[in-house]
């Protein structure tokens, strides 16, 4: 009985979390609903378990000031971030020019290349940016693994939907990082572009490459970047911020170029992620996987 309680809490909490509060934003004007949930963030706490330790991982490295201050505006970001899985299947492109502002341009259509991202901010409506922009862009992903997500269906759908419109948002079909480099050499040899969220932990990867960021040591993979240099594609980076006051958000693009120098590629990229964290850490969603990101010295 207790296990059935607790399967009951955890769905439960899933449900409010991943469905019902950030699912306000589709039924309600945007300034309305980012006030909403602003309000909720304080009052109701959410995603206690994640913030709490993101803010520990963050704070045992010197990134936490004020912390309820940090506490709160992280978890705006993620209610925001899963709001925006709602936002995208029932807004239009219309809502897109009234809240995004942009800065900088994404490469030219036609032309095959590697679009850089990180586990920054809210970054849904980039994709229907980029898209709109002329980019025939296939979103790399890791496969769900069911074993993953025992005794969590809500959080199972959840993260099937929002994959579902990641593609959608990009009208390109996704294709699978577990599998071989085929169908991503297939893509670009059509002139199109592969685009990664590349701040993932190396530790499940057979290739990766230290670097530096926030004045540590990170191990990241480098795949990706290998394949850049090799091919000679031109790299772009982005981001796409929240303003926690407002509810803008701000997308910015960077072109990067062609490489010859692997090292520099992968550190000139990771740069931008440096730069943000900085600017604003609670909006960094990986801080709770920092212990498999940084490297101990």
């Amino acid at each position: 009985m207790n296990l059935w309680l607790k399967r009951l809490q955890v769905e439960g909490r899933d449900l409010l979390e991943l469905v019902l509060l950030p699912g306000l934003a589709a039924l309600l004007p945007w300034s309305l609903a980012f006030r909403l949930l602003r309000r909720l963030a304080r009052a109701m706490s959410p995603y206690a378990d994640a913030t709490n330790a993101a803010l520990a991982q963050a704070g045992a490295r010197g990134w936490v000031g004020d912390a309820a201050h940090w506490l709160l505006v992280r978890r705006v970001i993620a209610l925001v971030d899963h709001a925006d899985l709602y936002l995208a299947r029932t807004r239009s492109d219309r809502w897109l020019a009234r809240h995004l502002d942009v800065q900088g341009e994404w490469p030219p259509a036609g032309q095959p290349g590697l679009i850089c991202t990180f586990h920054w901010g809210a970054g849904m409506w980039a994709l229907r940016h980029a898209r709109k922009s002329g980019l025939t862009a296939h979103p790399l992903v890791a496969p769900l693994n069911g074993a993953h997500f025992a005794g969590r269906r809500v959080l199972l759908a959840y993260a099937r939907a929002r994959t579902a419109e990641v593609t959608r948002s990009l009208g390109c079909p996704a294709l699978d990082t577990s599998g071989s480099l085929r169908p991503v050499l297939g893509a670009l040899q059509r002139g199109e572009q592969v685009m990664a969220a590349i701040d993932v932990p190396a530790d499940q990867v057979s290739a990766s490459e230290e670097i530096g960021l926030l004045g540590m040591r990170a191990r990241v993979p480098r795949g990706l970047f290998r394949l850049a240099v090799d091919k000679r594609l031109p790299v772009t980076v982005y981001l796409t911020g929240l303003n926690v006051g407002t509810g803008r958000r701000l997308l910015r693009i960077h072109q990067l170029g062609v490489y010859e120098d692997l090292a520099q590629l992968m550190q000139d990229v990771f740069a931008f992620l440096d730069e943000a964290i900085r600017e604003d850490p609670p909006a960094w969603h990986f801080w709770g996987e920092a212990d498999r990101i940084f490297v101990r010295r």
